[in-house]
């Protein structure tokens, strides 16, 4: 991870780079700490705008028992530059009440939307009771957005009697509609989880299902244009309003199988690169609700955090791109050779690999889960033929894998289990310390829900799973179709709902089916099906 004095090393060091692109990083890294302060003044005129500035919607995210991060953004024109506004600051009011009407206000406010953060708005509201719904919106001009609904988590003594949560994944805005997430809203969840590909960053291609505005995305305007393009979904934006969000990024919110601060592409620098990751990391922000201790600070954000539902559940998000090794081996699928068990590899980076020891170590929750991105499960993708592994995964890291693994049984941590997004199918895969040692105990289990879009409809030709299954004790389910992951916890049970849209190029009526539904026992490590 590389701070501004490392980067200006970086620049004097790297023949041919020129004074103004460094000036136009710390462009970028200088806007970012103008975190629209309460206390300054905002446009006093009266505002009027052009067409509808809630159009993207609300959102709320990063509850706790006390509190919530409120959002919403100001974009009359969300696919012009700066939302169709003009560069000055605008005031937006806000409440929150205990009822849907918003008659019983208990809380209200006003912030600033700032140019220089996108006039986007986080309300970070305090003083809530614990596991209870709230109801919320915005006012800026005369214009009013749509309410949304939020929720506080239960006290962390507390344990409640069932959590109901859904993960998604991969949702590329050109090859489907996110009609998932219509039936994601009718589930009554308490919360969402989004395991990252919240975007994509290619360029508009023809003859697709719908078309990203414009070509392969590289500024702060073009990221920003880019989030509010597949905002811009209905289904999205709805779900958004539903309940509060836990997200986390993978790779395509900056770049393809991007690796810390190392250019994939010849004849790239670090500092180009790094400027873009910051452009792509503050817009990332500006689009989500996050807390203000996400604020990026040029191309460093730190995005891995921990909440507990009580004490049934504690979630460890975590972020696998932006401390990692670079990929070993070329990148691609790979022999499990010495480089992918080299011990100096990491995914998480030693920072964050020390939190999430101690986090669980200290959690309370009778379940542990670890919200991320690829899939940790060892399994030889190259059945029948010499074992090959996805080295962009956990097994290219296998390591720090393993250890991790052995970590979660030698502590005996209550009820590890693995959420996955990133590789547009559905598994279910029983982890051991060493998935290719199938006689020893299971320590964990892994969900990996598949894709919103991404991958679009199964192709009737496709090559067939089922012999992945037979070359991998460890994999109990796999399976293409879109959709998402439902997940019930209680106590005693943790039953994770695999629920599958089956065609995503029509905008809506496609109906959503559970495909399977998969079961761990408390105390029981290892998924069967139900």
């Amino acid at each position: 991870m590389l701070d501004l004095n490392q980067l200006s090393s970086a620049i004097r060091h790297e023949n041919g780079l020129s004074r103004r692109l460094f000036l136009a990083y710390g462009a970028t890294l200088a806007s970012v700490p103008l975190l629209a302060e309460q206390t300054a003044a905002a446009s006093r005129r009266r505002v009027s705008f052009a067409a509808n500035p809630f159009g993207l919607g609300v959102a709320s995210g990063d509850p706790t028992p006390s509190g919530v991060v409120l959002w919403t953004k100001l974009a009359p024109k969300p696919l012009e530059p700066q939302g169709g506004l003009p560069a000055e600051a605008i005031e937006v009011q806000w409440e929150v009440a205990k009822d849907e009407a918003l008659k019983d206000v208990i809380q209200r406010g006003k912030v600033r939307a700032t140019p220089e953060l996108g006039h986007s708005v986080h309300v970070e509201v305090e003083g809530l009771q614990p596991d209870r719904w709230y109801w919320f919106r915005f006012h800026a001009g005369d214009a009013t957005s749509p309410i949304g609904r939020t929720r506080t988590l239960p006290a962390a003594s507390v344990m409640p009697e069932k959590l109901r949560f859904a993960f998604a994944s991969c949702q590329h805005y050109e090859q489907g509609f996110f009609t998932a997430y219509d039936q994601m809203a009718k589930d009554e969840l308490d919360l969402v989880v989004h395991l990252g590909d919240y975007i994509y960053e290619y360029a508009g291609k023809d003859r697709l299902v719908r078309k990203h505005q414009g070509g392969k995305i590289k500024s702060l305007e073009d990221y920003r244009i880019r989030h509010n393009q597949y905002r811009t979904d209905a289904s999205l934006t709805n779900m958004h309003a539903q309940c509060p969000w836990f997200v986390t990024w993978d790779d395509h919110e900056f770049e393809n199988n991007y690796a810390s601060g190392i250019p994939e592409k010849e004849g790239a620098t670090t500092a180009d690169f790094l400027a873009q990751r910051a452009s792509a990391y503050q817009a990332y922000y500006e689009m989500m609700p996050l807390r203000r201790e996400s604020v990026p600070q040029g191309p460093n954000m730190q995005l891995y955090r921990k909440a507990a539902f009580g004490r049934l559940a504690e979630f460890m998000v975590l972020d696998t791109r932006q401390y990692r090794s670079d990929q070993p081996n070329g990148d691609g699928m790979k022999e499990l050779n010495a480089a992918a068990l080299d011990p100096k590899q990491t995914l998480l980076g030693k920072q964050q690999y020390d939190w999430l020891k101690s986090s669980l170590q200290a959690s309370q929750g009778t379940w542990n889960i670890l919200a991320q991105q690829v899939m940790m499960g060892m399994v030889d993708l190259s059945p029948g033929e010499a074992a090959k592994y996805w080295m962009d995964q956990w097994p290219g890291y296998a390591h720090e894998r393993i250890d991790i693994v052995k970590f979660l049984g030698d502590h005996k941590i209550s009820n590890p289990v693995v959420l996955t997004g990133d590789i547009h199918s559905n598994w279910v895969n029983d982890l051991r310390v060493d998935d290719r040692h199938t006689e020893t105990p299971v320590i964990a289990t892994e969900f990996v829900g598949t894709s919103i879009t991404s991958g679009g409809n199964v192709k009737k030709n496709s090559k067939p799973l089922e012999p992945l299954m037979a070359e991998n004790p460890c994999v109990k389910f796999v399976n293409r179709e879109r959709g998402y992951v439902r997940c019930t916890v209680t106590p005693n049970e943790w039953r994770s709902d695999y629920v599958v849209v089956e065609d995503v190029t029509k905008p809506s009526g496609v109906p959503a089916i559970n495909r399977a539904t998969f079961v761990v026992e408390a105390g029981q490590p290892g998924a069967h099906r139900a």
